[in-house]
């Protein structure tokens, strides 16, 4: 079995990865550190939290004693850190947090998976660290980094201290950068949660700018088998870059999320664009397909309708968060560290 420190696991993302690897059956023995911030929700986790193989940890990967201890108690010799503040607009209101956790957080774990000599760790990033692509082109693995936001820079400081411990010490390190993301258990604040879950509610559709900006789409279930192939077969020192080849503009992403749900464009409202919003992201896989031999399996006119369902039949999940309900029945359950 492989002991695994999966950080951040209580995320969108990372509950689904958790989800995901354990219901498959996979060799794995999952830790999972999470500070049950803002975005972490147990309830993600509820199809995991009785399994045997999965034990959860509430606690703070900036932590060094608990990060440490974790590694000696639980035996770690393998990272998969999801771990991440990633919210476009929360670190332009403020940085800080996203430094902390994003570039501090990686560091106190790379230094334990390096004490610990760890066999593996996978540093989980974004295409945001490119910055923007003009009309034409893709994001390949030599993209050279150019971050717009504090999000995308802390990010982009994380995968550098990550190749770092590669280069300096040795550390068997790999980089994965996803597109944007869409699917069950995202957290009601991005773009395609946000638009289902106020339809169904019959509120406005709160719309950047003129709504062109162009982001690559993925669902979760794909980014996660394509995190699987990397963390297993990946070659270390590299980075992989996961897309599914759906490049849409946001107007009309909100304009196939109404026609689906039965609405009108009426309730489309353009709203300021926020500074540095980066005009278009793209991505290349091709080396993730052509050394792992991944591909996207689910069709985005599938799976955004998978996802409607989800947040269709799952009203008290994300009513829950909206109200803040969330936090206080699961938070209060466990000890920081």
């Amino acid at each position: 079995m492989k002991n695994v420190l999966v950080t951040g696991g209580a995320g969108f993302i990372g509950s689904n990865f958790i989800n995901y690897i354990l219901a498959e059956g996979s060799d794995y023995n999952i830790v999972n550190l999470d500070k049950l911030t803002y975005a972490g929700n147990l309830e993600n986790l509820i199809p995991s939290e009785t399994d045997k193989h999965y034990h959860f940890v509430k606690g703070d990967i900036c932590n060094t004693e608990l990060v440490n201890y974790l590694f000696v108690k639980f035996d770690i010799s393998y990272v998969i850190n999801f771990a991440a503040e990633s919210h476009v607009d929360r670190s332009i209101l403020g940085s800080e947090i996203f430094f902390r956790s994003n570039v501090l957080g990686t560091s106190v774990l790379l230094e334990a998976a390096r004490k610990f000599d760890a066999q593996k760790f996978l540093q989980v990033s974004t295409d945001e660290v490119y910055g923007s692509l003009g009309k034409e082109g893709l994001f390949t693995e030599e993209t050279q980094l150019h971050p717009n936001s504090p999000y995308s820079a802390s990010k982009a400081a994380a995968d550098l201290m990550a190749l770092s411990f590669y280069h300096t010490y040795g550390l068997p390190v790999v980089i994965t950068r996803c597109s944007n993301n869409y699917g069950p258990y995202q957290f009601p604040e991005k773009l395609i949660p946000l638009m289902i879950i106020n339809l169904i509610r019959g509120e406005k559709l709160p719309v950047y700018g003129d709504g062109m900006n162009v982001r690559d789409w993925i669902y979760v279930l794909d980014h996660n088998q394509a995190v699987k192939a990397v963390f297993e077969n990946g070659k270390v020192g590299e980075v992989y870059n996961i897309g599914a080849n759906t490049e849409m503009h946001n107007i009309d992403i909100v304009k196939l999320l109404i026609k689906q749900i039965g609405k009108s464009d009426d309730f489309i409202e353009y709203v300021k664009d926020r500074p540095g919003h980066d005009r278009r992201y793209a991505i290349d896989s091709s080396k993730i397909k052509s050394e792992l031999g991944w591909s996207p399996q689910y069709k985005f006119e599938n799976a955004i309708k998978r996802t409607i369902d989800w947040y269709s039949k799952n009203k008290s999940w994300w009513e829950r968060i909206i109200s803040g309900e969330y936090q206080h029945y699961y938070k209060t359950q466990y000890n920081s560290y």
